[in-house]
Order: C-alpha cells, then structure tokens, then sequence
C-alpha cells in the first residue's frame, strides 16, 4: 500500500490555544495593541494575517506578523497538547502501511517546533498553506485522505481531488463540514483508527 493520510495541524492534531493565547497577550504587551485572545482561538484556521488584521491597521499588519512569530517559540510551544486521539491515529495511519504528512496554514518552522515537543512523527510537511493553497502540496505528497477541523480542510481535499476526513474539534461543526464536502466527519480523532481500517480495505 502507498500513498499518505493528511492531517491539519492546530485543532486538528494539537490543542494550540493555550498557547496561541499566551503569544497573543505577549503580542499585545509587546506592541500596545489590544488583541482579544480569547476571541481570537476561537476561530484558529485561516492564515495568521487574517486574525491581525482584525487588530491591527492594515500597514502595520506585516510587522506585527513578524513580531509574533518570533515571539511564539518562546510562549506558544510549552503550552501546547495533543488533542484527543491524536497519538494513536499518527499510529494507525503508520500501521496501515501509509505515510503522515502534515498540511497547515501555520509557518512550517513553527509547525516542526509543536510536533517535535510533542514527539509526534511525521513525513512530510508543508506550511503556511490555507483552503485551496494546500492542494497542490496534498497532491504533491501522494495524500489520499485529508483529515481536518476547518471548512478550508474540506475544500482543499475536494481541490485535490480525494476525500476530506472532518473532525468537529475546530470552529466548525460537524453539519458545516459535511456541508463543505467531508466524505466522512468524526466527532473526534479518537475514531481514525476504524474509519481508517475500513477505508483502506482493499485499497
């Protein structure tokens, strides 16, 4: 058997809130704008500069791009979780025969830091990719099923062509993603391992 299982990164495999919050909090100490932190995990998913963007003014937006991104080594990684069934789904992906690369709108540097702390193995990666930008690395990859939180995950599976495995552990429900085109919406990861026993059989 050949091919690769996708998977998002935040919400999807990890529960980066408490860390993403505390990033925006330094980011907001550091710059004396005021980012609602709570707020902003609430919808993690689309591309950083899509959440600055609701805080800062436009001309500023890239700086304060850059300067949370230098400030998230230090308070976003510690903080950070495997959500439920996450270890174990990596696990049967790898038992049935199938690569794990991970796919996400986050800097790729920065994805690499949370699944190293986390131990979480992984073939590939790609990042800063979002909605229909991830196809071409979910193609390049040979993945064959893309699991994600996001509506965007959905779409960029239909982009690529193959089946958007939903989990409803992100901002969007588990009737938005069938509505974007999941073929399959789990409540959770804790059940890929079975989806995956089922689907594979016979690929």
């Amino acid at each position: 058997m050949s091919g690769a299982v996708g998977f998002d990164l935040d919400m999807t495999l990890i529960d980066s809130r408490p860390g993403i919050r505390a990033a925006y909090r330094a980011l907001t100490e550091q710059t004396g704008v005021h980012v609602d932190a709570d707020l902003a995990v609430t919808r993690l998913g689309p591309p950083l500069r899509a959440e600055l963007s609701q805080w800062f003014p436009e001309p500023d937006v890239e700086q304060a791009v850059t300067t949370y991104r230098a400030l998230y080594p230090e308070h976003a990684i510690a903080p950070t979780v495997p959500m439920p069934g996450a270890v174990a789904a990596l696990a049967a992906v790898r038992e049935s025969g199938l690569r794990v690369v991970v796919v996400t709108s986050k800097l790729g540097r920065l994805a690499a830091l949370h699944l190293s702390h986390l131990g979480m193995e992984y073939d590939e990666l790609a990042g800063d990719l979002f909605a229909e930008g991830k196809a071409a690395a979910l193609t390049e990859h040979g993945v064959r099923w893309y699991v994600g939180d996001h509506v965007a995950d959905m779409i960029a599976a239909r982009t690529a062509g193959i089946p958007g495995i939903g989990v409803a552990t992100g901002p969007c429900s588990a009737e938005e993603l069938a509505e974007a085109g999941a073929a399959h919406v789990l409540p959770d990861l804790t059940g890929l391992p079975v989806l995956l026993r089922e689907i594979t059989v016979g690929s």
